[in-house]
């Protein structure tokens, strides 16, 4: 039951992590919002996910994680509901912040209760459970562009509806109450004396930044290319969340017989590389393509290093996760609007701005490189 649970909200997760794509071109028309004041709608978001992953922890560790999903799904709900009835710009920029806030919440306590499952194969069940991101990301743009005709006030109230029915499987649910924390509080502040920490978190940061610039931007970028909107919600669903989905169930086998880090490694250069193809793609088959094969790439990135992270933190391992998906946070809110100031007013600069996408990508490369050397040579004891 903590495997249902546990997936059950990170399928809502996935729901909010392409919510904002998915409604952009049906609220940028209705509002008349420029690329600019987009972005900030996105920052908006990114900024709410910081606050909830900084504050999250501790109400986790004192009341548990049921508590947290409950009012992260609750927080979710509520945003939905106000995103349906968004009456302005104003309105939007406090909805997406309080959707980012029940989705960080929601997302921490879920990898938090599926870190609980097994720690031998922590790699493996983080993976199996972040595979329902994309199955959440798959299902919001295609429902509304294949059965609500892109209508972003439907995909609001359907998207409401389902996180309300979650809230209540949550509550007949029985998880765990937390147990007691005294011996790890006394581990977890030696870990920000451990460079290999912010290596980690500077990895997620990035990864981060480059899967919501896909999930908030594609969209808006292929209708600027001359592709029809529910074709473009086809690509981001049928294309970057299926290949999430899948990527994520294949990569399970694989991480039996190698190593997490070289499986990040590969995953960090195969980002790069797709990401570019998408950007150059001529044609709508071509940009389908790649935008599978680059969620394809992705799809392992976070999990594991979530993962690799919990693996290398013996003591103060929830510490050091929170701390890992807040700088994750971060990269939404840096990533946001560096891309709207990089691409102007005009749709057509979108381009230019996405490519910090293959940037952050070989960024990662290094850092992992990095990560590997320093992991050859003997660690300090408070790993």
């Amino acid at each position: 039951m903590l495997i249902f649970a546990a997936s059950l909200a990170i399928f809502v997760y996935g729901m909010v992590a392409s919510m904002l794509g998915t409604v952009n071109p049906g609220l940028a028309a209705k509002f008349n919002l420029n690329t600019v004041q987009i972005s900030y709608i996105a920052l908006s978001q990114g900024i709410g996910l910081v606050i909830a992953s900084v504050s999250v922890g501790p109400l986790l560790d004192r009341k548990g994680k049921k508590v947290g999903l409950l009012l992260g799904l609750g927080l979710v709900a509520g945003a939905l509901f106000m995103l349906a009835n968004a009456s302005g710009y104003a309105t939007m920029l406090v909805t997406m912040l309080i959707l980012g806030v029940g989705g960080g919440i929601t997302l921490t306590a879920a990898n938090a209760l599926g870190s609980d499952v097994s720690e031998s194969r922590r790699a493996i069940v983080l993976n199996l459970l972040n595979l329902f991101v994309g199955l959440g990301g798959l299902a919001t743009p295609f429902v509304a562009g294949n059965l609500l005709a892109g209508d972003a006030i439907r995909v609001a109230y359907g998207a409401a509806i389902l996180t309300s029915a979650a809230f209540l499987i949550q509550v007949f649910t029985k998880v765990p109450a937390p147990a007691g924390q005294g011996e790890k509080r006394r581990g977890s502040a030696g870990i920000f004396k451990v460079p290999l920490l912010y290596v980690l978190a500077l990895t997620v940061l990035l990864y981060t930044a480059c899967e919501f610039a896909v999930w908030n931007w594609l969209p808006n970028y292929l209708i600027s290319q001359g592709i029809p909107e529910t074709r473009a919600l086809n690509i981001l669903s049928l294309g970057f969340a299926l290949a999430l989905l899948l990527g994520r169930v294949a990569v399970m086998p694989i991480l039996i017989r190698i190593p997490p880090l070289t499986v990040t490694i590969g995953s960090a250069t195969l980002m790069a590389i797709t990401t570019y193809a998408t950007l150059h793609a001529t044609d709508p088959n071509t940009a389908g393509i790649a935008v599978f094969c680059a969620g394809l790439a992705m799809a392992p990135v976070f999990p594991t290093t979530i993962a690799l992270v919990g693996d290398l933190f013996k003591s103060g391992t929830a510490t050091a996760i929170g701390f890992t998906i807040t700088c994750g946070f971060t990269g939404v809110v840096v990533s946001s609007p560096v891309i709207g100031w990089l691409s102007g007013p005009d749709p057509k600069g979108l381009g230019s701005g996405l490519m910090i996408l293959p940037v952050c990508s070989l960024t990662m490369v290094g850092l992992y490189l990095l990560l590997r050397i320093r992991l050859a040579r003997p660690q300090p004891a408070a790993l």
